[in-house]
């Protein structure tokens, strides 16, 4: 009987160390745009290329967004790599390398950079 009870104990510990060693859902404790953001100069690294408003080796994020919204175009499907460039199609080779990462990010995470890019024309 004090087996079964070890047994149990021992299950318990381990499923709620697990539980506590989750990070965070960031999609519920973080608006989408500054969630966006937070992927934008970490995880996508896409900020070594893009500044918000000036050119470096790709375009600012304020052509990016205005562009993509003059063109009602899909910010999203371009990450994929499901769409065309439209800003700056001489880049294009460069940001290649960066779809190994993009395209291994959620819909979520890629709305939310979506979200981040179009929130600097306010």
């Amino acid at each position: 009987m004090k087996e079964i009870g070890l047994v149990f104990l021992l299950v318990f510990t381990i499923s709620c160390k697990r539980e506590s060693e989750k990070p965070l859902d960031k999609e519920t404790s973080k608006t989408p745009i500054a969630f966006g953001k937070e992927l934008f100069e970490s995880k996508g690294n896409c900020v070594a290329c893009h500044l918000k408003d000036q050119k470096v080796i790709g375009p600012s994020i304020v052509e990016i967004a205005k562009t993509y919204k003059t063109q009602n175009a899909d910010i999203v499907a371009f990450l994929k790599e499901e769409a065309k460039p439209i800003v700056d199609p001489s880049q294009y080779e460069v940001m290649k390398t960066n779809f190994a990462i993009t395209k291994k990010m959620s819909d979520e995470e890629l709305k939310a950079i979506e979200a981040y890019i179009y929130s600097s024309l306010k």
